[in-house]
């Protein structure tokens, strides 16, 4: 294929939609996919037709594939070929496209199938697919006429003064361009929740920054580097989010010395969404985001969820409420997730949790708890404290960040 241009057709995904505001979206989109081609190795372009947006430059093309296909908002990424609009360079770029793909594999069905933007081309979509079909029958004896159930089909998209080819598609994300609905702070532990509900509710728009909270002093900071693993992972996905990191340990052994007993979870619960509350007030983020799924542990009821909902200050999100445990799993492995949530850690839900955890926490017994403390300045010391990365970015700030997360832990176990 190295006598015609390649490049990458994305199709867009439900922006084609948004009317009056398409425009905006888009725009939104394209700006995600340059900072996804960042650091490449050289020149790209981008072109915009009707619902689709066209990819090229001075790179591999599985280069700029790849890339793509991190983009949130195509619903395809397909390898392409651009030829001058005229039925001779149309016919011998579909001949030399499909006895390339022959060499690798003969005896296959194909179909044509084209799509005539411009109107104004001298010939009809059924009357170019059947000359080109013909015209690929003749020289690529390969190949046979396959219209009920190909196993390659060659798509001809007909601009004005451009044509495009592709005969392979990957599927895309989907969803809203990333930023185009505002922006989340998501509640992110190291389990398979969390990281999955904010790959859900980035498609959906939302630029997310992160926090952690990890049971430092008492605990190591293997959750602390799984927090900052699954962030990097998300952040292929976005201009990158921050991950803030809080030590609440002492502030849940506080909880528990005020007599939080069988309250404890929904009580450190209600203090993470009041602290990340006013973390997103700094952070101009506008709801939080949790793995919650009902019913899921016992943290996790309606009632328990209401109780937490009341101790926050603004919306809480949570796209996986309806999902089942091995739903969340098999999405977190289509994300690549999995594999980082999977590894071990010390998680700060369990530090100091009782054998039994309530499934109706009562509002007025939880205020009584947090009366025997000064919530306000306990909030205030966790902000005080925060340790801010950028995952993706490998600097040095956020090497001597963990590496300090990791010292805490050593001069609290001496």
């Amino acid at each position: 294929m190295s006598s015609y241009d390649p490049c990458v057709l994305l199709k867009h995904g439900e922006i084609f939609l948004k009317g009056h505001n398409r425009h905006r979206f888009t725009e939104r989109l394209h700006d995600n996919l340059r900072v996804a081609l960042r650091g490449i190795g050289g020149s790209t372009w981008i072109k915009t037709a009707q619902n689709v947006t066209v990819l090229g430059g001075q790179v591999p093309q599985e280069d700029l594939v790849e890339r793509a296909r991190t983009v949130i908002g195509f619903n395809s990424v397909e390898p392409a070929v651009r030829v001058p609009s005229t039925l001779e360079e149309i016919t011998g770029a579909a001949v030399e496209a499909l006895r390339a793909v022959s060499a690798e594999r003969p005896g296959r069905g194909f179909a044509v199938r084209v799509k005539r933007r411009d109107k104004d081309f001298p010939l009809t979509s059924s009357r170019v697919a059947g000359h080109v079909g013909a015209r690929v029958l003749e020289e690529v004896t390969d190949l046979h006429v396959d219209l009920s159930r190909p196993d390659i089909v060659l798509a001809i998209e007909i601009d004005r003064k451009e044509t495009y080819l592709s005969w392979t598609r990957y599927p895309g994300l989907s969803g809203l361009p990333v930023g185009s609905s505002g922006r989340a702070l998501v509640l992110l532990s190291g389990g398979y929740d969390s990281p999955v509900a904010a790959h859900r509710i980035m498609r959906r728009g939302l630029a997310c920054d992160f926090v952690h909270f990890s049971g430092v002093p008492y605990t190591n900071p293997a959750s602390v580097y799984k927090a900052y693993a699954l962030a990097r992972e998300l952040n292929r996905h976005q201009p990158h989010g921050r991950l803030h990191v809080v030590a609440l340990g002492k502030a849940q052994k506080q909880l528990a010395v005020a007599g939080a007993g069988r309250l404890q979870v929904v009580a450190q619960r209600r203090l993470m969404v009041r602290t990340a509350s006013e973390l997103a007030a700094r952070t101009g983020a506008q709801a939080l985001v949790t793995g919650d799924s009902l019913g899921q542990v016992a943290s996790q009821t309606l009632a328990n969820m209401a109780a937490v909902d009341e101790a926050a200050a603004l919306p809480i999100l949570r796209p996986l409420i309806g999902w089942e445990k091995q739903e969340i799993i098999d999405e977190a492995r289509r994300i690549g997730t999995a594999e980082i949530s999977v590894l071990p850690d010390e998680d700060c839900c369990q530090l100091l949790a009782p054998p039994r955890a309530t499934t109706r926490a009562a509002l007025p017994r939880l205020r009584a708890v947090e009366k025997r403390l000064d919530l306000d300045e306990v909030t205030q010391a966790l902000l005080d404290n925060i340790q801010v990365l950028v995952p993706g970015s490998d600097t040095e700030a956020n090497a001597g960040a963990l590496t300090r997360e990791a010292t805490a832990c050593r001069n609290h176990s001496a």
